[in-house]
């Protein structure tokens, strides 16, 4: 095989057994790589009704065919479980180093069962795999674990590591690998420490075998040289202010989640947004693994109560631990951030929960013996404190610990948890943006804007602008893009630079440049229209594990805040989402039920049946 290794790595930690076993050609051409062989594994061996902390559940790490070649931003692997937070699906996504090296170790994807009896890691060394003992690892962060494992192994080895937070089962603990790279979202991390199993250390010492390495070339340079191009006047935004720069764009439009999304302005923002963290904090940018955009943050707090350094924040974090809390002091939520990462913890849940907690104090909901301290908008030490008592459970942590909507509901509010499907949403208001909340609504894993995400079109104008407060034409934008999506999680490829110059510049997107490079790489001679329909295809996969597991159209929701309650200030004062009147034709376009099922045809179209 080409661009695919051809071979996966199982290891059953209850038993102790490292086996490999070859990928099905066909398996591979029609579910690619990435989030396809995640979806199509956990069908096949993961009961969707199970305990995501049994034995049972499987983590599915795996790359793309894309994933470690020369191809723009071909460093991406997905992390799939059964996650503990929701009970549905999760797919969570990753760059930096780490997933260049898997693919470069010889394996496509590493399907890791069952659950040790103690703590381990698993030491991948090319051909060779072997278990450890981590007891001496379990307790310490990220960084340190990183440092420690790199000195057993070898220097050049990359990790994947848990901190605290996934040994305590918090439910939104994340894996970090490179240090400060997150596979975030729904829990993997907790899974990983269910498991007893530490990290994931992977040391590669093979290249990515390409069908037609001239081929490849070409194509490679000529996506490059249009991204040189259009940026040869000035380096573009991401590169220059990371992606906290989205505060202009989503601020202007008046969907910058403020006080646990009561509002879509925060009058703090200029304090906390990229131009800021560049003018006070940022060392220099980073990319991942073959990325011309570099939008990674080295930064550095020089001096106060928050001393330190780090990578980030970047705009997720500066929504959910800033605006989302009220927090404008931009050192506290970078601290905040830092902890996140060193011990694991996913940044948008854990701002979420901590903002959610805030408005439950606010209306009486809470009281200070319930928290051990006041919970006021805008107090940076609150937040930094409860972060770290939420990684260890302490205290009121142990709450926060088990997210927002399960803190909501222990309180008798849990419409003031703003999820979908029990996951928090990112940093944009469905309100004045009304594509993200079909797309929140209908994601598999919940309240995710990374499973095809309408803030491109519908605020950054990419590749062509959509008005973000119609509804009326974002059924079939949506269900297109979640379909991109899909393909380029499968590919092993970051959104960032493929939306922008791996398709056809229109809404309806064709993933032209994706499907020349998966042909150069893999020589499977496919087609636009047959990468789209895999794309489709994953999408129906995921949604049938999702109502194995007991999710149903009454799922596809949002809360009554954003539903009902109209944006009280702002561009988009007086809207309110209109979910109800846009799932009826999305259903219909995807060939589902009017009960949000798929139907037999469409099973039968996409070979699900």
């Amino acid at each position: 095989m080409h661009g695919w290794c051809g071979k996966i790595l199982r290891v059953d930690l209850s038993r102790g057994r490292i086996t490999r076993e070859p990928l099905d050609p066909q398996v591979a051409r029609s579910y690619i790589g990435g989030r396809g062989l995640g979806i199509y594994y956990l069908r096949r061996e993961v009961d969707p009704a199970g305990d995501a902390f049994g034995p049972q559940n499987k983590i599915i790490m795996a790359t793309g065919p894309l994933t470690g070649t020369a191809a723009p931003t071909g460093a991406r692997y997905v992390v799939t479980t059964k996650s503990p937070l929701t009970g549905a699906i999760t797919c969570s996504n990753s760059g930096g180093n780490f997933p260049a090296e898997l693919k470069k170790s010889g394996h496509d994807a590493v399907i890791i069962e069952g659950g040790s009896a103690r703590p381990v890691y698993l030491w991948i060394d090319g051909d060779h795999a072997e278990l450890r003992p981590a007891d001496h690892l379990w307790g310490r962060t990220t960084h340190q674990t990183d440092d420690a494992l790199r000195s057993e192994t070898h220097e050049k080895a990359k990790t994947a590591v848990i901190g605290p937070a996934g040994e305590n089962r918090v439910l939104f603990a994340a894996i970090m690998n490179d240090r400060d790279r997150a596979a975030g979202r729904a829990g993997v991390g907790a899974v990983m420490g269910a498991k007893n199993l530490k990290a994931v250390v992977v040391r590669g010492q093979r290249e990515v075998a390409l069908a037609d390495p001239a081929a490849f070339k070409a194509v490679n340079t000529k996506y490059r040289e249009a991204f040189k191009a259009k940026t040869q006047d000035a380096p573009p935004a991401l590169r220059t202010h990371g992606t906290a720069i989205t505060v202009v764009g989503t601020q202007s439009h008046g969907v910058f989640p403020t006080r646990n999304f009561q509002q879509g302005t925060f009058e703090g923002w200029e304090s906390i947004y990229g131009e800021t963290l560049t003018q006070k904090y940022l060392v220099r940018p980073k990319p991942c693994f073959s990325c011309p955009i570099a939008c990674g943050r080295v930064t550095r707090i020089p001096d106060g109560p928050y001393q330190g350094e780090g990578e980030g924040p970047e705009y997720e974090t500066v929504y959910a631990l800033g605006s989302d809390c009220g927090v404008d002091d931009l050192a506290a939520l970078t601290k905040a951030n830092y902890e996140c990462n060193e011990l694991g913890l996913d940044t948008i849940s854990m701002g979420a929960a901590i903002a959610c907690a805030m408005e439950l104090y606010e209306k009486g909901f809470l009281k200070e013996s319930d928290t051990g301290m006041p919970l006021r908008w805008g107090d940076g030490d609150a937040l930094v404190r409860l972060t770290r008592m939420t990684a260890r459970r302490e205290g009121f942590g142990g709450l926060l610990a088990e997210g927002s909507l399960r803190l909501a509901t222990r309180c008798g509010h849990p419409e003031l948890a703003m999820v979908a499907k029990g996951l928090d949403f990112a940093g944009y208001d469905p309100r004045g943006e009304q594509g993200m909340g079909l797309a929140y609504a209908t994601s598999p894993i919940g309240g995710s804007h990374m499973r095809g995400d309408p803030a491109y079109f519908e605020l950054l104008g990419v590749p062509v602008p959509a008005d973000p407060h119609t509804w009326e034409d974002k059924p079939p934008l949506v269900a297109k893009w979640q379909d991109l999506f899909c393909v380029i999680d499968a590919a092993g490829l970051c959104v960032f630079f493929s939306v922008r110059y791996l398709v056809e510049q229109d809404l309806m997107v064709k993933p032209v440049g994706i499907t020349e490079l998966l042909n150069a790489a893999t020589g499977a001679g496919y087609s636009p229209e047959e990468v789209e329909k895999t794309g489709e295809r994953i999408f129906n996969a995921e949604r049938l594990y999702l109502q194995a597991a007991g999710f149903t159209r009454g799922d596809d929701s949002l809360p009554p805040r954003i539903t009902r309650e109209p944006m009280p200030v702002g561009p988009a004062r007086g809207m309110v989402c209109k979910l109800e009147e846009m799932l009826g034709p999305y259903y219909a376009l995807r060939g589902w039920t009017p009960e949000g099922r798929p139907s037999e045809a469409k099973l039968r179209q996409l070979g699900l049946l």
